[in-house]
């Protein structure tokens, strides 16, 4: 199989490529590092990189929570303008296979359980709560504490920052191609995504990249809140195996199927932040209290679907994944 790999030069494109090859898929990168002209947002260039492709592999984004709604008009541009525009591109070619670089940021907050009302969805925090140091959610109808769980992929989505809002837009644009088209489209909602190559020293980093990049500088890693949020830390490899499971897939045309892309097992990111300095040998975490008002509390995976109906398992463990990170350079 012929796949282009939009972003295919990225952090998590290039593992894509790496492990298309591996599988004797023939990998075909368009990525501005490589190429300034191959610009998703621009249908004649997309065009030219279509030519003898039998699918596509959308790993091309602007990702991170940013700066608010400042660069609102870059992520949408970027992500639902290069969406459409890679989609028509894709229905006048006749390529009928896409799989999406989609985001747990979707659902907003987790799966959350009061002892009274069952589950319920608790709104976005409010800003005084989170001044005050009262960062966990609760009931919306009593005010009881709440259980954090794993969210499955029907839970309902509810993006609360502009990224989020723009990867859900994607996967409407991707579900619109596929009913228009017949073509089969898969959306991967990754989770919390580190490894080798990931994006250092910039607002749209990922935590453990901050985190990587203090202890580098002989620096304590800075944990917002109180180091409790929970996340789920998936290997780079394990989600580009994970690509190419729902590339090789047998799966429904005419409509997108939906898979969360996570290791299954919850860490907290205080935790996350304690074993990149333990690796690097560097000084203890220092909890701030500090918070963004685009932060979710809790936000967990059930990648039981992606197990079961393709195959996936991940490989990497968080211990090992972390001491792999750590020591990249």
């Amino acid at each position: 199989m012929r796949v282009l790999v939009t972003g295919g030069a990225g952090f998590i494109g290039s593992h894509v490529v790496e492990a298309l090859t591996e599988r004797g898929h023939e990998a075909v990168v368009f990525d501005v590092r490589e190429d300034p002209g191959a610009d998703v947002r621009d249908p004649a260039s997309v065009a030219r990189a279509l030519a003898g492709v039998d699918a596509v592999c959308h790993q091309a984004a602007m990702v991170g929570l940013g700066d608010g709604v400042a660069d609102a008009a870059e992520y949408v541009s970027r992500n639902d303008l290069g969406t459409a525009v890679l989609v028509a591109a894709m229905d006048r070619a006749g390529v009928r296979r896409l799989a999406l670089a989609g985001s747990m940021v979707v659902y907003g907050e987790g799966r959350y359980e009061c002892p009274r009302h069952g589950v319920v969805r608790p709104g976005p925090r409010a800003a005084a709560d989170l001044d005050a140091g009262r960062f966990e959610p609760t009931c919306p109808s009593c005010g009881a504490e709440l259980a954090p769980g794993v969210v499955g992929e029907d839970a309902p989505t509810d993006p609360r920052n502009v990224y989020a809002t723009t990867k859900l837009a994607q996967e409407h644009l991707v579900a619109a191609w596929a009913r228009t088209t017949g073509g089969v489209g898969v959306s991967l909602r990754y989770h919390n995504v580190y490894g080798p190559r990931m994006p250092r020293d910039t607002p749209y980093a990922g935590v453990a990249s901050f985190f990587r990049s203090a202890l580098a500088r002989g620096e304590a890693p800075r944990v917002f809140e109180d180091g409790r949020q929970r996340r789920d830390f998936v290997h780079v490899r394990d989600v580009a195996a994970a690509n190419v499971c729902a590339l090789e897939a047998d799966a429904a045309p005419g409509a997108l199927t939906v898979y969360n892309a996570g290791s299954g097992t919850p860490h907290t990111v205080g935790e996350m932040a304690r074993a990149l300095a333990a690796a690097c040998g560097g000084p203890e975490p220092v909890v701030t209290g500090e918070f963004r008002l685009g932060d979710v509390r809790h936000i967990t995976a059930d990648s039981s679907r992606l197990r079961d109906e393709l195959g996936w398992r991940p490989e990497v463990s968080f211990a090992e994944g972390m001491r792999e990170f750590a020591g990249e350079r």
